[in-house]
């Protein structure tokens, strides 16, 4: 019994910080409509800022903790609101979800840079206290947790139901001009809901850190608890929200002790959160939240078939010979960007196209290459039923959400992730006891490819033609039919069109994209791991996917060069590791209101090169004499602005 109510108090800690995170994820998006992601990454960052304070500088603990939480914490939600999330509530779904995780991201690489890896210890508060209870111990730390859970519980409650401020934070979400046609001040309002926000976020992670330890990723991660609390209170509800983190917290401390069992349900114990969010997701119903879809201002316009057909044979030329001399190491790179610029490719299909946003690109990647090295059939019998397998895979995924779309369906693709990383990646029955398997490369009837050079170049034809697959799918009715789902689903439902079958087709179809991408990998690399496809990088996947374009082949080719290299910079040059984290995240935050991203730039730099100097270069160019008609008079050159009046077409890249 003893050890039964041990379990309960330390499940009762647990769910008490998770509480405390939660309810400022929902203050933030009850006020803003803005749905944090990077809530969790604020409070490992805030753990750090505290140890920093109370360990190096030497503070008392009470005055460091009062610096961050009402001095640090509030500045960073006073920028936040002002500088990156202000209007995020009024934008599509995918512009909130990418500027929210670029914030994720850039905290986790100010966090490197700023406070190297080294062992850090921040201990409990009064540590060695503790009391008694029927038998059990409960320490000091973990009962201040559990009140300071309920105070916020009630403070949040007292502040939006009893409060004039809290009457204002309401009415900002449900009709900002109309409070500010009262004299009230939406901006304001939104501002002091980010301040306390991150606030919280800081003391549930202070809380929770001398339990976890600082690191970096666990601390960020372990926000999936806050958001399963989060959406059993559908994002409005502070008690549904309280009972949802305490749920949870029991849950898993139950899980932990009780279940202990091998195979696939002993590892279910490491994923309850996100079992518990994924579950949460399915069974509510869905709640009417202000989101849309990623899309821009207008539809990109398709590039003519000869420019598509010129750049495809320069890009395999450009590889071609890349691969006649470069080491193998630099085509490992080459095969490894052309990977990712697959996997992204999938993304233009379900995001750029259809305005779908999911955050498990690199997990349906994972299950292509574990099918192909189970496989163990290097051909294209085996590519294919990786591609399948994988498609599998996402269909299974999409029929559960066949209703959700914007946020929900993007948070049921990150718990997707992470139960199968946790849960399946990592078991021995996928990648093997030390969590890796040998694969072998591609080979085609009579044709072996061994070498890496030439694979590499198999590689690039692949993403070749998944290209002008993508863009012939663009050109026709499914095409036309994505880009009417993203720009209104409501006219589509009006016309009779069912969007729900629809939607589970275009994730299958993108998880298969994902899937060939993965078993490529295999190939090249000859063996495979758990360790590649880590769901953590489908958010960077996400936004370099972002910042080059979303919506275009062009950025998705971009995009892959770009996180390729990433890695490899932050290897040459760790110093500043952290700082390349920041400089990928306040890209994606500058350019998330623009999902055709640098690739766009590109191009309308290219048309104004061609307008301002084409016909310079056509006009240095000598005439050759030719016959000529009797009467014939000799014609002026004609310039590009005399062949056709100019359209002013929006530069879009593809």
């Amino acid at each position: 019994m003893s050890s039964f109510l041990a379990y309960t108090l330390f499940g009762l800690f647990s769910g008490a910080a998770y509480a405390i995170a939660a309810s400022g994820l929902v203050l933030t998006y009850a006020t803003t409509r803005v749905f944090n992601i990077a809530h969790g990454a604020l409070g490992m960052l805030l753990s750090f800022v505290f140890w920093d304070f109370s360990v190096r500088q030497g503070l008392p603990t009470p005055v460091a903790l009062a610096l961050v939480l009402l001095v640090v914490a509030p500045a960073i939600g006073w920028f936040l609101s002002r500088f990156v999330a202000k209007g995020l509530g009024d934008a599509p779904a995918g512009v909130a979800l990418v500027v929210t995780v670029a914030l994720l991201v850039g905290c986790i690489g100010a966090a490197q840079q700023i406070y190297p890896v080294e062992s850090r210890t921040v201990l409990p508060f009064f540590a060695g206290t503790t009391f008694t209870v029927a038998g059990a111990t409960i320490t000091a730390h973990q009962l201040i947790t559990i009140i300071a859970s309920v105070v916020v519980a009630v403070g949040l409650f007292v502040l939006l139901t009893r409060t004039r401020i809290g009457t204002a934070m309401r009415a900002s979400v449900d009709n900002p001009e109309l409070l500010r046609l009262f004299g009230g001040k939406p901006d304001r309002v939104a501002t002091l809901a980010w301040m306390i926000g991150v606030s919280l976020a800081g003391l549930g992670g202070i809380l929770l850190v001398s339990t976890v330890g600082l690191d970096y990723y666990a601390l960020t991660l372990l926000v999936i608890n806050a958001y399963a609390a989060a959406m059993l209170g559908r994002l409005t509800s502070l008690p549904l929200t309280f009972a949802g983190a305490m749920g949870l917290g029991l849950l898993t401390s139950y899980v932990t002790a009780y279940v202990q069992v091998d195979g696939v349900l002993g590892q279910a114990k490491n994923v309850v959160p996100a079992l518990f969010l994924f579950a949460v997701v399915v069974a509510l119903p869905q709640a009417q939240l202000r989101i849309g879809q990623v899309k821009g201002t207008v539809s990109a316009p398709l590039p003519p078939l000869r420019r598509t057909l010129g750049w495809s044979l320069g890009l395999v030329l450009l590889v071609s010979l890349m691969a006649g001399a470069a080491s193998e190491a630099n085509l490992l790179l080459i095969g490894t960007a052309a990977t990712f610029a697959i996997v992204m490719l999938s993304l233009v299909l379900l995001t750029g196209y259809g305005g779908h946003v999911s955050l498990a690109q690199l997990t349906f990647a994972g299950v292509g290459a574990l099918t192909y090295a189970k496989l163990d059939q290097p051909n294209l019998y085996g590519l294919l039923v990786s591609a399948l397998v994988a498609a599998g895979v996402g269909a299974l995924v999409a029929l559960p959400v066949l209703r959700l779309t914007g946020l929900y369906l993007a948070l049921a693709t990150l718990a997707f992730a992470a139960i199968m990383d946790k849960m399946v990646f990592q078991a021995d029955f996928a990648f093997g006891f030390n969590n890796t398997l040998p694969a072998r490369r591609l080979s085609f009837p009579g044709v072996a490819v061994e070498s890496t050079g030439p694979y590499v170049v198999v590689m690039t034809l692949f993403l070749v033609l998944i290209g002008w697959a993508v863009l012939l799918l663009r050109r026709g009715a499914v095409g036309r039919m994505l880009i009417a789902m993203r720009d209104s689903p409501a006219a589509c439902g009006t016309l009779g069109l069912d969007l729900r079958w629809f939607r589970v087709g275009l994730f299958a179809l993108s998880a298969g994209i994902a899937g060939v991408a993965g078993a490529l990998f295999a190939g090249l690399r000859q063996t495979v791991g758990a360790g590649d496809f880590i769901y953590f990088n489908s958010l960077l996947l996400l936004l370099c996917a972002a910042v080059f374009g979303v919506t275009s082949v062009t950025g998705a080719v971009l995009g892959g060069v770009a996180l390729m290299e990433l890695p490899v910079l932050q290897a040459d040059h760790p110093s500043v590791a952290g700082l390349m984290f920041v400089v990928l995240a306040v890209g994606a935050v500058l350019l998330a209101r623009d999902p055709n991203g640098l690739a766009n730039q590109l191009f309308t730099l290219g048309r104004l090169a061609e307008r301002r100097i084409g016909p310079s270069i056509r006009a240095s160019l000598p005439v050759l004499p030719g016959p000529a008609a009797p009467g014939d008079e000799p014609e002026a050159p004609v310039t590009a602005t005399e062949t056709a009046p100019e359209t002013k077409v929006p530069a879009h890249a593809h």
